[in-house]
C-alpha cells in the first residue's frame, strides 16, 4: 500500500469541497477518496487496485449517522449509520428488510465498522476485477475477461460488456421500500430514486456502478412506502459459505397487503446483475389474494417472470433455478407473516 494523505474535514461542505476541488480528473485516476467504514476500499489499496493520495474521512461529521422518523412511518438513515446499528432495528414491521438484508452482511466485526453508504457504494467482487494484473473493462482495459472465463459469480441478467455483479446486500432491500438517496456535490444537494442511482455497463461509462461523479458525498437514505403500515418486507439470500460471504443470488420483496389481498408489490434481485435488478412485469403478477388457492401458481408465474431475459453464462446457469427458489421463498414468507 503507498502512503496517503489523511484528511479529516469538520463539515459536510468541507468534505465535498476537498474532493471536488482534487478529483478533477477522470474516474480511474481520482486522486482523492472520501472515507467512511473503509472495510472495502482499504482492501482495494492493500491489493494495489485504488492508489489514492488523499483520503477524506467522513465518519466523524455531525448528522451523517444515525436514524430518524420521518412521521409517516418511513425512516430516514444516515450515510456513515453502521450496519451493526441496522441489524435488529427493523426486525418487524413494513421496514423488516433493512434488518434482514444487515445481518447477511460480512462478519460482526466488518459489520461494526462498514456504512450504510459504503454498502450501497461498494465496487464489484469480480475475480478478474479483484486482481490488479487482470485490466478489464472496469480498470479501463478492453476486455471482460469472465465472460470467457470462471464466470460462476457474474451477472446473469443485465450484462454486457462487462458481467459483474453488484455486491450490496442493502441497495435491493432499499429499493424494495421505495428509497431515495441523498448526496451533495459542486452542485449544490441531489436526491433521486435509488433505484435510479445505479447504472448498468452498458448504460455510459463501464468503470462505473452509479451516477456519483469524483467530489459527490452520499448524506442519506429514506424509505418511501405509500401507507407503510400497510406492507410487509424481507429479504433472503444464498451464498456459498454461511457467514463472510457475497450473494449468489439473493430477493428483496414488499408488499402491501390490504384486506389479505396483494394490492402492490416490489420485487428486486441480488448477486443476478450489474445493479440491484427490480422485476416490474413480476410484481405486476404477484398482485392478487394473499391466500388463494392460486398463490402457488402465481409464485411460478411471478419467478418466470423475473428471470425473462436472463442469459447465463457458460458456469452460472445454476442462478436461474437457484434465483426462482429464492423468490418463492420470499413470498411465502410474507404470506405466513
Amino acid at each position: 500500500m503507498k502512503d496517503f494523505e489523511y484528511i479529516q474535514p469538520e463539515t459536510l461542505e468541507a468534505a465535498a469541497t476537498l474532493l471536488g476541488e482534487q478529483n478533477q480528473r477522470d474516474w480511474l485516476g481520482a486522486k482523492t477518496r472520501a472515507f467512511g467504514g473503509g472495510q472495502d476500499l482499504l482492501g482495494e489499496m492493500k491489493a494495489g487496485l485504488e492508489e489514492p493520495e488523499r483520503l477524506v474521512n467522513l465518519k466523524w461529521i455531525e448528522g451523517l449517522a444515525g436514524l430518524a422518523e420521518l412521521g409517516s412511518g418511513n425512516v430516514q438513515l444516515g450515510a456513515t449509520t453502521k450496519l451493526r446499528d441496522l441489524e435488529t432495528e427493523f426486525d418487524g414491521g413494513p421496514l423488516a428488510a433493512i434488518s434482514a438484508a444487515a445481518k447477511t452482511v460480512a462478519s460482526p466485526q466488518v459489520r461494526t465498522n462498514a456504512t450504510l453508504a459504503g454498502n450501497l457504494c461498494q465496487r464489484p467482487r469480480c475475480l478478474y476485477y479483484r486482481r490488479p494484473e487482470a485490466v478489464c473493462y472496469k480498470k479501463g482495459g478492453d476486455e471482460c475477461f469472465a465472460y470467457g472465463g470462471n464466470n460462476k459469480y457474474n451477472a446473469i441478467l443485465g450484462g454486457g460488456p462487462s458481467f459483474i455483479v453488484h455486491p450490496s446486500d442493502l441497495a435491493p432491500a432499499l429499493i424494495a421500500l421505495d428509497a431515495t438517496i441523498e448526496y451533495q456535490g459542486a452542485g449544490g444537494t441531489t436526491e433521486v430514486d435509488l433505484d435510479a442511482f445505479y447504472t448498468l455497463p452498458s448504460e455510459g461509462d463501464v468503470t462505473r456502478e452509479n451516477v456519483l461523479s469524483p467530489g459527490d458525498v452520499v448524506t442519506a437514505l429514506r424509505t418511501g412506502l405509500e401507507s407503510p403500515a400497510e406492507w410487509r418486507s424481507t429479504y433472503v439470500k444464498f451464498q456459498e459459505r454461511d457467514a463472510f460471504d457475497f450473494a449468489l443470488a439473493a430477493v428483496a420483496l414488499s408488499l402491501r397487503v390490504v384486506g389479505g389481498q396483494i394490492t402492490d408489490a416490489r420485487l428486486v434481485l441480488g448477486g443476478v446483475a450489474p445493479r440491484p435488478w427490480r422485476c416490474r412485469e413480476a410484481e405486476k403478477a404477484l398482485v392478487g389474494s394473499l391466500d388463494g388457492a392460486d398463490l402457488e401458481d402465481r409464485i411460478s408465474a411471478v419467478a418466470e417472470a423475473a428471470l425473462i431475459g436472463s442469459e447465463p453464462l457458460e458456469h452460472n446457469a445454476y442462478k436461474v433455478p437457484l434465483t426462482k427458489g429464492l423468490i418463492g421463498r420470499a413470498i411465502r414468507q410474507l404470506a405466513r407473516s
